[in-house]
């Protein structure tokens, strides 16, 4: 066949896009488990109970408030049947009752404050203390932390001797990290703060005997430096290069960033416009690196303006109308996030966790059945077709229902037995790849 191009200008080409494409290539999406949220709390509240008590806080709230299936959904807005509402209400119970706690950030800016140096130092010294406790004791979420101050000039000197004191108390004790502690560090306004705590981790991994790499970081996007840089180019990529690989994850600080951007405090809100625009910029530069997002908190918590053991009718009303509608107002938040593609956000009280898990279930559940139907029938098409030679074009669809189950599985939201009812194996799951899984169709 008659061609145009000369066969050494098309070689040159194919040598140049190899080049360009091994640059452009990614790490590709995280196979770690994330978890569905991150709750805070000030180190000076922090214990070896903490974890343990924030589970009995939020059962107590989920027994006490939503008692029943048909409670749960009206309060939340569900016009379920009988059957989804119990189904619904006996998940979120069974989360609350094994794991209500995910992810624990043992907080050192806004949940604790400015306060005298001796007094954070103490503070320091014995939230280590209390976490050495509790890794003996086995009373840990899976994933647990701390968020020190920002690097900025007024705060630097304070930020890294907390984080020296907590690491050095710590690790004298225990000789180890608990599994999936991170360093979160707030308020980045340039690339060189996240390049001196990658340095500090560099320098005190040897010292404190821990192996390369233990000491991971999340970042904090708060500032409108952190989403585009004085040049006006995307800061992410950069602040993800100078972690230096520690980068596990980006939290998007909801009332920081909408102050930042002189939003009024009436207008700070999880589902604001601005908020969005900076979410879709931390998916669209962090797709594909590994780096796993969590969006922010609602700050309306759901606590009963009453307090005591012996409350009338009237007031009880009152307390049930007040939780409810702040359940209602998280789990808008919640889905709204999911709705974007971001599947972790903040909670800062135990009875969130009600409406964190209730808002992250509902929408798996919702969708299971058509999906369950959706991917069996379209793995069977895709298979006939690479077996046939065919040409199958459409896996970004493919890799998307997978995508689903795999997040569905993760949280909880559905067991072992409604992953398999998909007609793929476990291993097929394990592989994370709906290309991977039809080459393996193909070999069979």
């Amino acid at each position: 066949m008659k061609t145009t191009l000369n066969p050494d200008f098309v070689k040159h080409i194919h040598h140049r896009l190899a080049s360009d494409n091994a640059q452009a290539a990614k790490p590709g999406p995280s196979d770690r488990r994330q978890p569905v949220h991150t709750v805070y709390g000030g180190a000076h509240l922090f214990s070896e109970r903490t974890i343990r008590r924030l589970g009995e806080m939020a059962r107590q709230a989920f027994t006490s408030y939503a008692p029943d299936a048909i409670t749960l959904c009206r309060a939340l807005g569900l016009d379920y049947s009988q059957e989804q509402a119990q189904r619904l209400h006996d998940k979120v119970g069974q989360k609350l009752a094994s794991e209500a706690v995910e992810d624990f950030r043992i907080d050192f800016e806004d949940g604790f404050g400015n306060r005298p140096d001796e007094e954070e130092d103490a503070t320091a010294i014995k939230a280590a203390q209390a976490l050495a406790h509790a890794m003996q004791s086995n009373d840990l979420s899976p994933f647990i932390g701390i968020r020190i101050k920002p690097f900025n000039d007024e705060l630097k000197a304070r930020s890294i001797r907390t984080l020296d004191l907590f690491l050095s108390t710590l690790i004298g004790k225990t000789k180890q990290l608990p599994d999936g502690f991170t360093v979160t560090l707030p308020k980045i306004t340039h690339p060189g703060q996240v390049t001196a705590l990658a340095e500090i981790m560099d320098t005190m991994e040897p010292m404190l005997g821990l192996q390369n790499g233990a000491l991971c970081m999340e970042l904090m996007v708060e500032t409108p430096e952190s989403i585009f840089d004085q040049q006006g180019a995307c800061a992410l990529p950069t602040l993800v290069t100078n972690a230096r690989g520690r980068c596990r994850g980006a939290h998007f600080g909801t009332y920081d960033y909408t102050a930042s951007m002189d939003i009024t405090a009436a207008w700070q809100s999880m589902d604001h416009p601005a908020c969005d625009f900076a979410r879709h910029v931390m998916k669209v530069t962090l797709a594909g690196t590994g780096v796993l997002i969590s969006d922010g908190a609602t700050n309306v918590m759901p606590v009963g303006p009453h307090r005591s053991e012996q409350l009338t009718n009237t007031q009880l009303q009152e307390n049930q109308d007040v939780v409810h509608a702040a359940w209602k107002l998280a789990f808008d938040h919640t889905r709204h996030s999911l709705r974007h593609g971001i599947y972790q956000g903040w909670d800062l009280h135990p009875a969130q966790f009600v409406a964190r898990y209730a808002a992250v279930f509902s929408f798996f559940l919702e969708s299971k059945d058509a999906a369950t139907t959706r991917l069996r029938n379209f793995m069977d098409t895709a298979a006939k077709a690479t077996l046939s030679g065919d040409v199958f074009d459409d896996a970004a669809t493919g890799q998307g229902l997978l995508n689903f189950f795999l997040r569905a599985f993760g949280c909880g939201a559905i067991d072992a037995d409604e992953l398999l009812a998909t007609g793929l194996s476990e291993e097929e799951f394990r592989t994370r790849s709906f290309l991977k899984i039809l080459q393996m169709r193909r070999t069979l």
